[in-house]
């Protein structure tokens, strides 16, 4: 999308009509600002949508070392970004400067006008989707500050989360950046202190959880103390699209999430066979037009919330979460996805955040920019991580157990990889064992069919050899299959309601034999049996 393209959809201006049409969807309040006054400030939940009558009102961005104007609304134009739909904290501040009239607007107001008025739905989502992607892509907007090395494990971790969530964050390395120095003595702290995260000129946290850093930030939702009629245990795909089909038919859904949205499929930085996307689209991408999606029609979405077990009472399931909480729903999906395979040789475990990794994102790309990197697999993810990498690294070995790329990948990404000048196929190899010092240095490869070995200096190793469900968590009444995929049947507790999705070998079981209930959400929860199971309505 071109820039000026850009632009013009992030800041449309609003008619008469519109304005009055906007009015008309909900319960807008005017009112008048002086000059200086905040609409809302940075850090602030819940702020209201604001429509520009008269005057001007500024919006600032406060992150960096300086205050810098980012851009300023004028008659028709309006306020926000999608903080107005995930319930985050605001990213920057609105000022009037001078007399200022506006239209004002709740949150949950707002959604109505999303979810009831089409016409302007359009161009309101379309304005925070392409606001949020200009403030990713600006050289100039800083966010939080991540300070740490790229040889620690827990800057990676840190990073990771933020990423994940679509947190807008600037990584400080400690090893390479020239502010660092400046930075440090900023914040008072050494080098030893880190991994830090900072924003503005204050210091939040040192080496935080996720746990710790999300309510920092504010980024994770509280739960409430009630029996929603849907919770999907999982964000990836298959977990956001069930919210989506829930919430937008009104039952009152939850999604626990332990790391991010997205899943597997959300660290992918290009899905082309996805249906729909021609030109494709990564996994960030459309994981956080699934999570906008899930949030316009209600859905509340809570990360990190780890699932520990899963109970039954009575009629309906109870998740016992980590820290003690617990949810109660009337009808329980489980997408909780897949746990990657470990390579199982000598060192991997060792350098684990520090050399080896299990995504290929810009996180970790940013690490191996011009030096040579490993790729251990031969199904489509790791077609579509050697592409991506080769296009950051030297070069790209990509190792393969077999003879025959084409065996387990796609035959459009096995031929791309053919035609990359950087990326060199190893087949019949796997690794021995890795070497390093604090952080991944070399590895020794052998070719399984000749015995030959080499060693290979490199600072990464990205390993992509499948993954196996994540279900440790489930109770012995549901039936598991050691194999992922959709399509096998799970025996449960007869007071059960639960499905799974996604990478979870279990289908939905429902007493009334209703196979389209979580498609259609029609009868989540809503009629039940004398047996308390879910009935078709």
């Amino acid at each position: 999308m071109a820039e000026h393209t850009l632009q013009s959809i992030a800041f449309p201006t609003l008619d008469e009509a519109q304005i009055a049409r906007l009015s008309e969807c909900t319960a807008a309040v005017p009112r008048t600002f002086q000059d200086g006054q905040t609409l809302f400030a940075v850090g602030e939940r819940n702020m209201k949508f604001f429509v520009v009558k008269s005057g001007e009102v500024e919006i600032v961005d406060y992150s960096g070392d300086e205050p810098k104007t980012l851009t300023v609304h004028r008659k028709g134009q309006f306020t926000g970004d999608v903080s107005h739909l995930t319930g985050t904290p605001a990213v920057v501040s609105a000022i009037a400067r001078g007399p200022c009239e506006v239209v004002e607007i709740s949150r949950d107001a707002l959604r109505r006008v999303l979810n009831q008025c089409p016409d302007l739905s359009d161009v309101i989502l379309q304005a925070f989707i392409a606001r949020r992607q200009l403030l990713r892509q600006s050289a100039d907007f800083t966010g939080l500050r991540v300070i740490g090395s790229r040889y620690s494990a827990d800057t990676l971790r840190i990073r990771d989360f933020l990423a994940k969530n679509r947190v807008l964050f600037t990584w400080v390395d400690v090893e390479t950046d020239p502010e660092v120095d400046r930075l440090l003595k900023q914040f008072g702290i050494t080098e030893a202190d880190t991994p830090v995260v900072a924003c503005g000129h204050r210091l939040m946290l040192r080496n935080p959880s996720n746990g710790q850093l999300a309510d920092t930030i504010g980024i994770r939702q509280p739960l409430e103390k009630t029996v929603y009629d849907l919770a999907v245990v999982g964000a990836g795909p298959a977990g956001l699209a069930a919210a989506v089909y829930g919430a937008s038919e009104g039952l009152g859904t939850v999604v626990l999430e332990q790391t991010g949205p997205g899943g597997q499929a959300g660290s992918s930085m290009r899905i082309e066979n996805y249906l729909g996307f021609p030109t494709g689209l990564t996994g960030s991408d459309l994981a956080g037009r699934a999570v906008l999606q899930a949030n316009k029609f209600g859905a509340h979405l809570s990360v990190p919330t780890p699932v520990n077990r899963l109970e039954f009472d009575k009629a309906y399931p109870v998740l016992r979460l980590e820290g003690g909480d617990t949810v109660a729903a009337k009808c329980l999906l489980i997408a909780s996805g897949a746990e990657y395979r470990r390579l199982g040789v000598e060192g991997c475990e060792r350098y684990e955040g520090t050399g080896v990794y299990y995504a290929a994102t810009p996180s970790e790309a940013q690490m191996c920019r011009g030096a040579l990197v490993v790729l251990v697999g031969g199904g489509n993810s790791a077609g579509q991580a050697a592409v991506f990498l080769a296009g950051h690294a030297r070069k790209v070995l990509l190792l393969i157990r077999g003879h025959d790329l084409y065996k387990n990948m796609s035959s459009y990404l096995a031929r791309r990889i053919e035609q990359s000048a950087n990326i060199e196929l190893l087949c019949n190899a796997t690794i021995r064992r890795m070497y390093g010092d604090g952080h991944l240095t070399a590895v020794e490869i052998v070719n399984n069919k000749t015995g030959e070995e080499r060693t290979v200096e490199t600072p990464a190793v990205f390993s992509f050899i499948g993954a196996v469900p994540r279900t440790d968590w489930l109770p012995a009444e549901i039936e598991r299959d050691a194999k992922p995929g959709a399509g096998k049947v799970a025996a449960l507790d007869r007071s059960a309601a639960a499905v799974s999705a996604g990478d979870q070998p279990p289908r939905r079981v429902c007493r009334g034999g209703c196979a389209r209930c979580l498609r259609q959400a029609r009868c989540l929860g809503r009629g039940r049996g004398r047996d308390g199971s879910p009935v078709c309505a």
